[in-house]
């Protein structure tokens, strides 16, 4: 395969420390290094032996599989007896390697090329450390090599077993720690990325793990003695942290392989900005990298910084730190810490801190008991690492603790806080005692929770609920204040509405210096009350004068509010206001016109008043600032001719403005033209009264004397009729009736039903003419007539009809000759003795016990 044969790889350093310069030399000329310039990156890996051929396997494909082909062949001159078989596979192929027993398989350093990452990528693959195959002197060449990768490479992958993270020698802390000395002593900053592949990963997040590993990173930095030119350097001017987690590759292979694989696409221009070595300094060219490899070797062989730290105090860590993580696994499985652990979960546990002082007394008695013969300093650090972890893990218990302390106490400060306020006491005063007593209660409940073997502050916490009770009270002062304003605010409502509406609607020169005074009384009566209501409050005075200022702006806006709502209904009380005073006298009687009454005055006093209220209603005047919007009105509209007169040579009209010369527009209810525009509606809709007045005293007047002309006629008809003994009118008459009456009498031709009820309408007629005696009446001249016509009238049509109706019931076997019906005989008597009736004038009243009946004395008579 091609891919095959561009992944060479060469044994960089030889197991006993030897530079391979052939090698190096020739490695760089077949995958024609010198050519990429500055666009490579060198990637090494290193960590406990074994620990990383599997992930190399799939990381850099071919890269395991070269290196462990050129170990075989270096391994095969060697004379070891035994041999194991490593199969491995690539895509369809499988390679068998044959080596030692299980072994340390890396001697020194190798390098290979990684085919199909961009850019050029060189791994180096470094001795596996706490080998056995080394012995003590193991840890002088990790040393050597791990600072050599530092220096020479641009992303480090730390290989970890998860169970190491915290201990010393297997998670290379004093490795770091003397390679970091070195380093900075020895180079300058290249910003090199350290990235610590945690291996086998247990079910502890990566987000517990992560924090530990920086922590240690940084603790070693922090140790380490600096040279003068790097006491203030932070570890990011030497490297860049990474931390990734990764599962078992025997538990878990395909998902070990998952992450590996997305591991290996963040080498994947691993340069440019924001890659993993993005922002690295001081690249050596390409062409120069076997020459600078070679003498960083050299500087680092020659140093003697590099000594093997003291055996007692290696097994002493070693053993005190295993010492440490039983100790600490027993905690965790202890059943009384993990009862507690789940009851503070969801609610307070009564002696908490006692409870759990007295299981860490035991651990840590335990873990002093176990290591009491090591290294007293080792023993001690890890003593108070062992410590730290436990509290760490107890810490969350402790807060969650805290928490419901917190809670409940807060709870039964609003219901102590509510109570109090139903039992009328003052707000500022039950707010203040209750949180001085339930702050004093969260003082001794927190202290009992206390933990023996720390120090931590709960002050925190206990400003927290400070804040929530200061809040608390916050939200329920802003909640009576604003009851307490809505109060008040609906009381000077209450107070100002009507009677505001009912100034304003009898508008006259009193009416705003009525209302002006009606203000200052309510809104002073509401302040002394809301002044009184606040006082149990306790508010600084700055805000108590804003409180009432609102107050008294609220007041004011209501009378505002209100002269704008009538204002939007003055055209409707002008036109009430005008009819009621042009239709009622004095007396608000109901007018009648008869004639003699100054229509014109009548209408001009009831306008006047209009314009008054029009006045009244064009703008708000709380100020008592005067103005001329009457007399402007005036002038203008209900006396335009003197008003020309004062303003003459002046064209403009005074009322073809948007606003008033001496009122500003925020108290503007109507401008002078909506004024205007309101009086021409206004003039224009109460034209029809004035009309229908003008009328009806014309129509009186008409009546009047088409009644003296009536009366004339009649008199002198009758005169004449008597000297003539003729009832017949005139002959101009008859030719005027029809003439007159040309229509009438073709509607009768038409409709002959017409002449049966003009029968009927004439046979009632005649029996009235005959039962009244209008002629007879008529004798004495006619207002005498009319008077004693306008007497009778009514009593003699009642007892006509009467007649009629008992004419009606009469039984039908009744002879009909005995028993004629009166309004026949009536009719007939008129008919036939026509002069007989006329010369009766007088008619006789008989009275009966259902009244008084006029009856006509010829009507009893039978015809001659």
């Amino acid at each position: 395969m091609n891919e095959r044969d561009h992944c060479c790889s060469t044994h960089l350093i030889e197991g006993d420390g030897t530079f391979n310069v052939a090698g190096v030399d020739n490695f760089v000329k077949e995958i024609k290094l010198a050519e990429c310039g500055l666009s490579y990156a060198v990637v090494a890996i290193m960590g406990p032996q074994s620990s990383g051929m599997y992930m190399i396997d799939i990381l850099f494909p071919f890269v395991p599989l070269v290196i462990m082909i050129l170990i075989y062949a270096k391994l095969s001159t060697d004379s070891v007896n035994g041999c194991f078989v490593i199969f491995m596979k690539y895509g369809r192929e499988e390679y068998i390697v044959e080596s030692p027993v299980w072994s340390q398989t890396t001697k020194g350093i190798w390098m290979a090329h990684c085919v199909g990452i961009e850019p050029c990528t060189l791994v180096m693959d470094l001795e596996g450390s706490d080998g056995r195959e080394r012995g003590e002197d193991d840890t002088a060449f990790e040393k050597q090599s791990a600072l050599f990768a530092l220096a020479v490479s641009d992303i480090v992958l730390i290989n970890m077993w998860c169970h190491d993270i915290g201990r010393e020698q297997a998670a290379n802390k004093p490795l770091l720690k003397t390679v970091f000395q070195v380093m900075m002593r020895l180079f300058s900053p290249r910003k090199t990325t350290l990235m610590f592949v945690i291996r086998d990963k247990t079910r502890t997040p990566l987000e517990n793990l992560e924090p530990i590993l920086r922590e240690d990173v940084q603790k070693i930095w922090d140790s380490v003695p600096k040279p003068d030119a790097h006491k203030e350097t932070p570890l990011s001017e030497f490297f860049n942290v990474e931390v990734v987690a990764l599962s078992s590759y025997e538990e878990k292979e395909e998902q070990f392989k998952e992450q590996v694989a997305s591991l290996r696409q963040r080498f994947f221009h691993s340069i440019a900005p924001g890659g993993l070595a993005g922002d690295r300094r001081g690249v050596v060219p390409a062409s120069g990298f076997s020459f600078s490899a070679q003498q960083i070797w050299k500087v680092i062989k020659e140093n003697k910084d590099l000594d093997l730290p003291a055996h007692k105090v290696m097994v002493a860590t070693v053993r005190c730190d295993e010492i440490a993580n039983e100790k600490f696994s027993s905690f965790v499985e202890n059943e009384a810490w993990r009862q507690l652990e789940d009851i503070v979960q969801s609610r307070p546990v009564p002696g908490f801190g006692k409870k759990l002082t007295s299981i860490l007394d035991v651990c840590l008695s335990e873990y002093d008991a176990d290591a009491t013969y090591f290294d007293e300093g080792v023993r001690s650090s890890k003593r108070k690492q062992l410590e730290e972890k436990l509290l760490q893990l107890i810490k969350p218990a402790y807060q969650s603790m805290l928490e419901h302390i917190c809670s409940e106490t807060l709870d039964r400060f609003k219901e102590a806080l509510d109570n109090t306020l139903n039992e009328g006491k003052g707000f500022a005063v039950a707010a203040r005692d209750c949180t001085d007593y339930f702050m004093t209660q969260f003082d001794e409940t927190s202290a009992d929770a206390q933990i023996g073997q720390t120090n931590w502050d709960s002050s925190k916490v206990r400003e927290k609920l400070r804040r929530d009770i200061d809040a608390h009270v916050a939200a329920v002062r802003a909640t009576k204040l604003s009851d307490l304003t809505t109060l008040f605010e609906k009381k000077l409502n209450e107070a100002l509405a009507a009677p505001v509406e009912a100034l304003l609607d009898g508008a006259s020169d009193d009416t705003w210096p009525a209302i002006r005074k009606l203000l200052r009384r309510e809104t002073e009566v509401a302040i002394n009350g809301f002044c009184s209501a606040l006082s149990a409050f306790e508010i600084d005075d700055i805000t108590k004068e804003k409180m009432l200022v609102r107050l008294e702006d609220y007041a004011r806006g209501v009378v505002e509010a209100k002269a704008k709502e009538e204002a939007g209904r003055v055209l409707t009380r002008m036109k009430d206001r005008f009819s009621m005073l042009f239709s009622h006298d004095s007396d608000s009687m109901p007018r009648v016109w008869t004639g003699k009454e100054d229509i014109r005055a009548i209408t001009k006093t009831a306008r006047s008043a209009s314009l008054k209220l029009l006045s009244v209603m064009a703008a708000v005047r709380l100020d008592d600032d005067a103005d001329s919007i009457e007399n402007m009105l005036s002038l203008a509209l209900v006396d335009p001719k003197s008003g020309a007169a004062a303003s003459r040579g002046i064209s403009a009209d005074p009322l073809a403005s948007s606003s008033w010369d001496e009122v500003p527009s925020s108290k503007t209810l109507l401008s002078p033209v909506q004024c205007k525009n309101l009086w021409r509606q206004f003039t224009a809709e109460t034209e029809y009264t004035v009309s229908q007045a003008i009328t009806a005293q014309v129509m009186l007047a008409c009546l009047m004397l088409w009644i003296f002309l009536m009366y004339h006629a009649s008199y002198n008809f009758i005169e004449a009729s008597r000297r003539n003994n003729n009832w017949l009118p005139p002959p101009w008459a008859i030719l005027a009736l029809v003439v007159l009456g040309f229509n009438e009498f073709m509607t009768l031709l038409r409709n002959p039903l017409y002449l049966g009820v003009i029968f009927v309408a004439f046979l009632l007629t005649k029996a009235l003419w005959v039962q009244l005696d209008i002629s007879g009446e008529f004798r004495n001249g006619a207002l005498p007539g009319i008077l004693s016509l306008s007497t009778k009238f009514l009593p003699t049509v009642m007892n006509l009809l009467r007649k009629l109706a008992e004419e009606g019931q009469r039984p039908a076997n009744a002879d009909p000759q005995q028993n004629p019906t009166a309004p026949a005989m009536t009719l007939r008597s008129t008919t036939n003795d026509h002069s007989a009736m006329s010369s009766s004038a007088s008619s006789e009243v008989t009275t009966s016990g259902n009244g008084t009946e006029y009856s006509s004395p010829s009507s009893s008579k039978k015809p001659q």
